[in-house]
């Protein structure tokens, strides 16, 4: 080998080992890049996480004035829905509970008085100036006389507001409403007392019990106002059945008075021809007297009962009817009439304002018949159609149980007509089912 041969050899080998050194060194650099860009990737990712710990943060923030606008509207619609008061008669209809009577006066008079004391009362409070109050001595633009004028002027704004909605709650106060109502004006004075409470104007206390006072006997008074008219209805109908009475036994007496006078004459001329017929005739003569003479006895016995029924007040007839087109099975009208003959109220009673006729399964005729009808409407009391009027003489009973009561209280030989006719009834459902075939 010769030197150049050999310095070549060298000059290649350092460039080789220039080569290597110089890869190692590209690789040590490729090395600090990957570790720049891990630091650097670590920083960022540094940077997401604070990032995403104050989003966290806020979004926590948030959530927590979230909760509590949350919790306040939540207070705020119980607040709301304490001061809701349903008003829908529907719903009123549906809901209403038994009103117990506050003050429960004998008669409509009583309730009038108490209303005319409260109302004078309630004006007593506003001209006095206690009605509604004022706890500040409020100044105006430097004047103390501006100041109060301008109380006054509230004061008159919340009477008239508290008093305008009063007058229509009491102006429209039913049964099935008083309890509603009575809270709509409690509601009512809190409310106004609430608005004005930075004026430091209040309605009294004594005031708002005066108008639920008022609310509750205007309730009790047109309660009371209508029990009367039912009762003077009632009397009014009691005069005119005793009117028909009367008529009744004034014209019964006058046609058996004009009949015993014409058999009378008659018995007279029968007379006078016995005294002069011959035997032949006289047989058939005193066979026609007898005849005569029976039914001038019948015509007695007739004024008797005549004078009996006008002598004897509390004599008539309990009648049991029903009317099953109108209200159904085992309803039945237990009344009472003293004409002489029955049938006339009970055909009153199925007159227009029923769509059918009553049928009648007994009519007792009865020397005390007040009593026998209060017996049976005692016994029944707690089946009664209608709990309130009691002239409404409906039950609803079985014919059984009506019939035991009777031959108990009063007659064992009472016959009972146990199955209603209902005619037109039982026709009309017919003609109905036919119309739908």
């Amino acid at each position: 080998m010769g030197l150049l041969d050999f310095l070549k050899k060298n000059e290649f080998k350092e460039i080789e080992e220039l080569k290597n050194e110089n890869a190692s060194l590209s690789e040590y650099k490729e090395i600090g890049n990957i570790a720049k860009q891990k630091e650097a990737l670590l920083i960022s990712i540094k940077d997401e996480q604070e990032k995403a710990e104050l989003k966290k943060t806020n979004i926590l923030s948030e959530i927590k004035a979230l909760e509590i606008t949350r919790k306040e509207l939540s207070d705020e619609i119980i607040e709301k829905k304490d001061m809701i008061v349903e008003l829908d008669e529907t719903i009123l209809l549906q809901e209403f509970g038994m009103y117990k009577p506050v003050y429960n006066f004998a008669s409509s008079d009583i309730y009038k008085d108490r209303l005319d004391r409260i109302k004078q009362e309630q004006k007593q409070m506003i001209v006095g100036g206690s009605a509604a109050v004022c706890a500040a001595q409020w100044v105006v633009e430097g004047s103390e006389a501006k100041g109060k004028a301008m109380t006054n002027q509230n004061i008159k704004q919340i009477l008239r507001c508290f008093n305008d909605e009063c007058d229509t709650l009491i102006d429209k106060v039913k049964f099935n409403n008083i309890e509603a109502y009575t809270k709509k004006a409690t509601k009512s004075y809190d409310a106004l007392n609430k608005i004005n409470s930075k004026n430091q104007i209040t309605i009294s206390k004594k005031y708002l019990q005066l108008k639920l006072d008022e609310l509750n006997l205007s309730y009790e008074y047109a309660v009371k106002k209508q029990e009367e008219k039912e009762e003077q209805k009632r009397i009014r109908e009691q005069l005119r059945e005793e009117a028909k009475l009367q008529k009744e036994i004034e014209d019964a007496r006058k046609d058996i008075e004009k009949e015993q006078k014409h058999y009378t004459n008659a018995l007279s001329k029968l007379d006078i021809q016995l005294n002069s017929c011959n035997e032949s005739e006289k047989e058939t003569l005193l066979e026609k007297r007898k005849e005569i003479e029976e039914h001038l006895t019948e015509l007695n016995t007739a004024i008797l009962d005549i004078d009996y029924r006008d002598a004897n007040k509390r004599a008539g007839y309990v009648y049991i009817i029903s009317n099953i087109g109108s209200f159904g099975e085992n309803i039945y009208k237990i009344g009472m009439t003293r004409r002489l003959d029955p049938m006339e109220r009970v055909d009153e009673l199925g007159d227009a304002s029923v769509p059918f006729r009553f049928d009648v399964h007994a009519i007792i005729f009865s020397e005390d018949a007040p009593k026998l009808e209060s017996i049976l409407h005692k016994t029944f009391e707690h089946k009664k159609v209608n709990m309130i009027n009691g002239r409404r003489e409906f039950f609803k009973v079985t014919l059984d149980e009506i019939e035991v009561v009777i031959k108990n209280n009063y007659d064992k030989t009472v016959e009972f007509n146990k199955v209603p006719l209902a005619e037109q009834y039982r026709e009309s459902i017919k003609i109905l089912e036919s119309l739908t075939q």
